[in-house]
Formats: C-alpha cells, structure tokens, sequence
C-alpha cells in the first residue's frame, strides 16, 4: 500500500530544516496583503480600469519593493520599510493597472505635476496626436487621484479630482486636474492618472468596449 507523499503542513511549520520556507512564506503574505491595500485604497479607480491578473502582477511588485528592506531581520521585511526608500519608490512608480493599457503606449502629451497639491496641468494637449485611442473611440476623459497610504497602520486617505471630457480631435487645449482637497495622513504618497475611452452615438456617450483599453498609471510617488 503506498502512503500520500509529499510534507506534512505541522512539519513546514515547526521542523528547523523549514526555516527559509516559513520566512519566505510570511514574507510573501505580507507582500500580498500590501498589494491588496493599495488595490482597497483605490478601488474605485479600478472599477474602470484594471486586467484579469492585477491581483498577482501588483503582489509581485510589492515583492520587489519589500526587497529594498534592508533593515528588518528576513522573514519580517516588509513593503512599509521597503517602500520608504527611493528603490522601493521607482519600482512601484508607473504601475499600470490595466496591462492592456500602458500609459506610455497610449498617453504623449507634457504635463506637470505639483506634488503639494496634486494638480495636474497639461498645457498642450491634442488629443489627436497625443493620445493614442483604441478603434472606434470618440472621446476621452482625464482625471487623477491624490492617494495617502501607510502600509504599517494601513491608514488612508485618498482624494479626487475633477473630471475632463474632450473629443478626441486636432486642436491644442490647456487643461487642468485639481484634487477635492490634500488627503489627511502622513503615509505614502500616491498620484495616479486615469484616462477613458467613450464612443459617441447619437449625442451620448458609451465607455468604449467596457472600458478594456481605459488606463490607470501611478505617476508618481513620494
């Protein structure tokens, strides 16, 4: 009679031998419960922007990042400590949530963005040559969130800005994104940019394949 192989879950927990398995383990867990965190924070973003494997592309992200956590013993580094270094910082900078959708693939225009406030300008906009739309697109819309997250406490505070729709068209226009207000808090600071697809048909406006190719990208972090 043959046995089930394999190792038992009680000797993975306690056996010596386990020890870097059990650190691992717990590292990882910590790294995907601060994915799931940000996924929280801005989950009403991702309702209108995000792939089927997010979930697993931001864990491995936050895996990295924990890396950078050169000061806690392994198996208790984190993405708190590891995200407060600027390695940390430039690996989750530029995250896109929907990789069918890269914000370097679709958006070509300058901007600027005030890090204070979280205003956006874009002082040249053509949205015929500096947006790069999916087939069948008539419109676009631009709008940006000012998130603070602590990882460590898990406090946060995210804050909206005002929404811009324009044909997408030859011409130049000045825009601006202006959040609500400064999120309260003193965690992490996340400035994120969305941008959606919408075809016009008899003067209203439909999200453009439900929303499959919209874009939303961390711009920057501090």
């Amino acid at each position: 009679m043959r046995t089930k192989g394999g190792v038992s879950k009680e000797r993975i927990l306690n056996d010596p031998a386990f020890e870097r398995t059990r650190e691992n383990g717990s590292e990882f867990g910590s790294s995907a419960s601060s994915g799931k965190l940000l996924r929280v924070a801005v989950r009403n973003l991702l309702n209108r922007a995000k792939d089927n494997r997010v979930t697993s592309r931001l864990t491995q992200t936050m895996t990295m990042v924990k890396n950078y956590d050169t000061v806690s013993p392994r198996g208790q580094r984190s993405v708190a400590v590891g995200i407060a270094t600027p390695e940390g910082k430039t690996t989750l900078k530029g995250f896109n949530f929907n990789n069918r959708a890269l914000l370097s693939s679709v958006f070509f225009s300058n901007y600027t963005l005030d890090t204070t406030t979280g205003q956006i300008n874009f002082p040249n906009l053509n949205t015929a040559l500096d947006i790069a739309p999916p087939s069948g697109a008539t419109h676009v819309s631009l709008s940006s969130a000012y998130l603070n997250l602590d990882f460590a406490t898990e406090e946060q505070a995210i804050e909206y800005s005002n929404i811009v729709n324009l044909p997408i068209q030859n011409s130049t226009s000045s825009e601006t994104l202006t959040p609500a207000s400064v999120p309260v808090g003193i965690g992490t600071k996340f400035f994120l940019l969305v941008i959606e697809f919408f075809q016009e048909i008899n003067g209203v406006q439909y999200p453009l394949k439900n929303g499959s190719y919209n874009v939303l990208s961390i711009l920057e972090i501090e």
